[in-house]
């Protein structure tokens, strides 16, 4: 099995070595990841812009390339020949803070296994709740790792050695707790999150224009069973099937009967 591993936190995260390392176990791992922290990024690409790639060292002596681009464009190195072979799957992780919910629109960890998908290969997204909650941004605290480390490589062989209908992508969730405190592991859907965003005025920045501050409260969610959050909740790993098919089929008919050639402006009057 050959396998692309990227994230959005950055080639540096701690993350990011604990699932190459588990992955090594399955096949053939290469690295491509953001030389810098993308998150949040959601499907960004880099246009009209060289993307400039280099080899790093990881601490095990191994290497991996850093990539001062998006996730997607991480991926897209890989899928345009970049390697040697093109990925039987992609892996994107491990996110250091969950991706949750409506979370994945905006998750740059999501959108680099958006991409697999796209392409039509598999794709595993994985997050680990922060210690220090929604707000600790980077490094901070004791993560994990371990226990979704090597689930996720479980789960990628499975994945890969199993007729799928269609390409899937699969969002993983894990509470921060070692094998002891993992409850258990839950297929869900997507919860609803409950954002608690303001829009605070702060003191001009150096252009003499005004300054804002949007994001900052800890944000909630519905309580609802079968949900991502739910299963997290209870301290067990959410799986979410997750797929990129977004036309409203059900809103079609009732577009059709608004009777868009009548709006087309060519000469004609309107009934």
């Amino acid at each position: 099995m050959r396998i692309l591993v990227t994230n959005d936190d950055g080639i540096d995260s701690p993350g990011l070595f604990a699932v190459k390392q588990a992955l090594e176990g399955c096949g053939e791992v290469a690295v491509i990841a953001p030389d810098q922290n993308r998150s949040a990024v959601g499907r960004s690409i880099t246009i009209a812009e060289s993307i400039d790639v280099l080899e790093v060292p990881f601490p095990d002596g191994s290497m991996g390339y850093s990539v001062n681009g998006t996730p997607v464009d991480c991926v897209r190195l890989a899928s345009l020949g970049f390697l040697e072979w093109e990925p039987d799957i992609v892996v994107s992780g491990i996110n250091l803070g969950p991706n949750l919910g409506d979370d994945i629109t905006y998750s740059g960890t999501v959108a680099a296994a958006f991409e697999g998908i796209m392409l039509g290969i598999p794709a595993i997204a994985v997050s680990i709740e922060r210690p220090g909650g929604w707000k600790a941004i980077g490094n901070e605290g004791v993560f994990y790792f371990d226990v979704v480390a090597s689930f996720t490589a479980r789960l990628a062989e499975k994945l890969v050695t199993n007729e799928l209908p269609g390409p899937v992508l699969l969002n993983i969730n894990s509470p921060n707790l070692d094998a002891a405190g993992i409850k258990g592991a839950e297929v869900t859907r997507l919860g609803k999150r409950i954002y608690r965003d303001q829009l605070v005025e702060e003191a001009p920045g150096g252009n003499g224009g005004k300054r804002y501050q949007i994001y900052g409260d800890d944000p909630s969610y519905h309580e609802e069973e079968g949900t991502d959050f739910h299963a997290v909740a209870l301290q067990k790993i959410s799986v979410t099937p997750i797929h990129f098919a977004l036309t409203n089929l059900a809103g079609m008919d009732m577009i059709r009967d608004l009777g868009l050639d009548s709006l087309l402006d060519n000469g004609r009057p309107v009934d």
